[in-house]
């Protein structure tokens, strides 16, 4: 069984990386909207066309960002009661 202090600094940690997370997710996303620019400015003298992978990757990675804000906020609530 953990210490108070051990509990906390575990928490700690656990939301050290729910950040680095975070932060790679939202990388994720910046790449897929300069994917998505990139596309469809090749293709601005035809009709634009993306692949539906690429809306579905993007709607997928902004879930999982969400998710991963939620959790935040349950560990901070989690750490501000003890």
């Amino acid at each position: 069984m953990y210490s108070l202090a051990e509990l906390q600094a575990q928490l700690g940690a656990f939301r050290a990386k729910l950040a680095e997370a975070t932060e790679h997710t939202n990388h994720a996303v910046e790449l897929l909207d300069e994917a998505r620019e990139t596309i469809v400015t090749a293709y601005e003298q035809a009709e634009p066309w993306l692949p539906t992978e690429l809306a579905q990757a993007y709607d997928r990675l902004r879930e999982d960002a969400d998710h991963l804000a939620a959790a935040g906020e349950l560990i901070d609530g989690y750490l501000a009661r003890l």
